[in-house]
């Protein structure tokens, strides 16, 4: 292999994968990605000739002045340029102006710290799948480069230091650089293996230190783009995003699933209400936002409590989206935020009360939000109240609305004499007679809801929720317009319904008495309200194993902070003192994956398996199984006690494990440590033990925690002994 050829593949790799790094995290549009990779191939193509020429001989200098000028005048004359983005956007420059203009290794190192650099930025601005796959090829090709890159350091320094060779003559530089016997496969691949105790360490350093938080630097940028379904404000005129759009938006996990799942799951996830139209759009007739009041971390739904034990529980994973929506489902009973713990004092994701029953959320970085729904067990409606001096705004329809559409309504309805009864039949004969289009020619008329009707009877999801919510509001039903996402289809590999921004879309809620609350409606044609997803065959189950890929690397590595680490080591502590599995079922995929990397890099990571497995065949029996209900139960439990312990002054730090926090009380005599302790070692059986708790132990240990938190305020001689 020849020397400098090797040299050259080996950085020019490293600055590839450094710029793709900053890429993959898509925070630049197309027209900036597409100028940064058209501008790296022409770098890479530029052989050393272009030295030839002396006009040419100051080419890098007027490239970065250009760059360099181009760049602060867009943070003058564009108010909205992002300065993070044009400093890495002006750092991939640079780099591209390196790579075409290079002359020797003392160019070559710069353009290897430039590619570090850009990995560093990468970790900045998001850290996804892609950027762990650049990641991953730096390790395997940095100390190569490097080793090299020192190499030819040294040969052009003896040249410029006048050294000679075994005749006598100076050191021919270009020689060596074309000889094969200075770097052979062996040398290559002993530097390649290089990588293996530098990912050991950087996995080491990963675990140990948890991901800084860096939401100043990422000045959370918004994400535009109307979709149909789906916005703040439903505008009949306006023409959305086509339903073929298959960018992720959140993953679902759905309890109690049949086996097998259903490959398209209907979820009709709602984001936001609106209760006022002015015969062209939807809107909200108030605006207010109020911070939501929680207890324990959990938010009830009008002021009905969840049962956290018992209720099902649905796990959503919502990727940044723009308004900052919570989605809910039409059974919800109360959601829990699930919050990150970072070493940096990193302000946690809070929740906002806003009309018609909807949940924002305060973004904190581009990292979205992930949260649980509890289900209600007897699938009542998340929200059941109205106001009855507000009933009018529900009934409200346009001055100048054709009395065509109030006389259809009466006729569809005519058989009808409950408000169930006569939503039914609009919504039968809208699913029916009518026929879905995205093109609607109807959006062009001064009255759209009139041409969608009696025109061209053909129209999106909007104009079918608008239709029904208006008819039944000229049948003294009150109604509001509900956007969001439908539903999803089924990720085989994550176990998750991926929903998308194609699956954006509308339908009704209708009010109809104080038993029932409001109950959803959805007038779209069955088939075009389902969730969509136009890949099928080899592309669909590729797609699935990325997606499914990518949520594995977002949780146990772009997420991983400081509440699991204390969850790694609280459970390798507890399970070792009992002689059981050492890694809990929520942790042990993080470890296969980290050695499964290991063995990809090369066949020394064979050694490594080899003791793992001999490892394995010593340890004792395995801990109970934390998804189990005897584990959950015992949790939320827990979690109970751990809430009174925090109103009684004593509460836990997160660091601390359970049992060792009631030792702790126990050493200082402090009054409530003996129910304290007590109670932990019923839930260390029931969580880790496996040890089942039947009805009566469990309302004994809530009556316990509630007797806890009434007790008698502590006596001032008892407060001195415990502090």
């Amino acid at each position: 292999m020849r020397f400098g050829l090797v040299h050259r593949v080996m950085t020019d790799a490293l600055a590839v994968l450094g710029i793709l790094a900053l890429l993959a995290s898509g925070q630049f549009g197309p027209w900036v990605s597409g100028s940064i990779l058209a501008g790296l191939v022409v770098a890479l193509a530029i052989r050393d000739a272009w030295e030839r020429y002396p006009w040419l001989k100051h080419l890098d200098a007027v490239a970065l002045l250009g760059v360099l000028g181009l760049q602060i005048g867009r943070l003058m004359l564009d108010p909205n340029a992002n300065v993070l983005d044009v400093l890495i956007e002006f750092a991939a420059a640079l780099q591209i102006i390196r790579l075409a203009t290079r002359k020797g290794a003392a160019h070559d190192q710069q353009v290897i710290v430039l590619a570090l650099l850009h990995l560093i930025s990468g970790t900045v601005l998001g850290g996804g799948l892609g950027y762990g796959l650049c990641f991953l090829g730096v390790l395997i090709v940095a100390p190569g480069a490097l080793v090299l890159s020192h190499l030819r350091r040294e040969v052009e320094g003896n040249y410029r230091q006048g050294a000679r060779d075994r005749t006598g003559l100076p050191v021919d530089v270009p020689r060596i650089l074309r000889s094969r016997r200075v770097v052979g496969r062996t040398f290559l691949g002993v530097t390649c293996l290089l990588s293996i105790p530098i990912f050991v360490f950087t996995a080491m350093l990963f675990v140990l230190f948890p991901r800084v938080g860096l939401s100043l630097l990422l000045l959370n940028r918004g994400h535009s783009g109307r979709m149909i379904g789906f916005s703040g404000r439903v505008d009949l005129g306006e023409v959305g995003v086509l339903r073929s759009d298959p960018t992720l938006v959140m993953r679902v996990e759905v309890p109690n699933l049949p086996d097998p799942p259903p490959a398209r799951l209907p979820l009709h996830l709602r984001g936001t209400a609106l209760d006022a139209y002015d015969g062209r759009a939807w809107t909200q007739s108030e605006s207010f936002k109020r911070i939501v009041e929680t207890e324990a971390g959990i938010v009830p739904f009008e002021d009905r409590w969840p049962d956290s034990a018992l209720d099902p529980v649905m796990h959503i994973d919502l990727d940044p989206i723009d308004p900052p929506v919570i989605f809910l489902p039409p059974h919800a009973s109360g959601l829990k935020l699930r919050t990150r713990a970072t070493v940096s004092g990193e302000p946690s994701a809070t929740a906002y009360r806003g009309p018609e029953g909807e949940l924002r959320y305060q973004p904190i970085d581009d990292r979205g939000l992930k949260y649980d729904v509890f289900l209600s067990r007897k699938k009542a409606p998340s929200f059941k109240r109205m106001i009855a001096s507000e009933r009018w705004r529900y009934l409200t329809v346009p001055k100048d609305m054709p009395e065509r559409v109030r006389q259809l309504a009466q006729t569809w309805a005519k058989d009808a004499s409950t408000p169930l009864e006569r939503a039914r039949a609009i919504e039968h004969h809208l699913r029916t007679e009518y026929r879905y289009d995205l093109a609607s020619p109807s959006g062009k008329d001064p009255q759209p809801l009139d041409h969608f009707l009696f025109e061209s009877k053909r129209g999106h999801c909007e104009f079918y929720s608008t239709a029904m919510a208006i008819m039944l509001r000229t049948l003294d039903v009150p109604t509001r317009n509900v956007t969001g996402f439908v539903g999803g289809s089924y990720n085989r590999f994550g176990r998750f319904y991926a929903v998308r921004q194609g699956d954006a879309h509308s339908w009704v809620e209708a009010w109809l008495d104080e038993q029932q609350g409001w109950v959803t409606f959805d007038p779209t044609p069955p088939s075009d309200a389902a969730p969509k997803s136009d890949m099928v065959g080899a592309w669909a189950y590729l797609r699935d194993l990325v997606e499914a890929t990518s949520q594995r690397w977002d949780r146990h590595v772009v997420s991983y902070d400081l509440n699991q680490q204390v969850s790694l080591l609280s459970s390798f502590t507890s399970r070792s003192r009992r002689g059981g599995s050492i890694l809990p079922e929520t942790t042990r995929g993080r470890a296969y994956g980290l050695a499964a990397v290991g063995l990809v890099v090369a066949g020394a990571g064979a050694a490594m398996w080899l003791r793992r497995r001999k490892q394995r065949g010593v340890v004792g029996p395995r801990g109970a199984d934390p998804r189990s209900a005897s584990a959950i139960l015992a949790t939320a439990l827990y979690e109970a006690l751990d809430a009174a312990m925090g109103a009684r002054g004593v509460g836990r730090s997160p660091s601390t494990p359970p049992l060792k926090h009631a030792q702790a009380l126990s050493e200082m005599s402090h009054p409530l440590a003996e129910e304290v302790l007590a109670l932990t070692e019923i839930y260390l059986r029931a969580r880790f033990g496996g040890e089942p708790l039947s009805d009566e132990e469990r309302r004994s240990f809530e009556r316990r925690v509630k007797a806890l938190r009434q007790a008698p305020t502590v006596q001032a001689g008892a407060q001195a002994a415990a502090s």
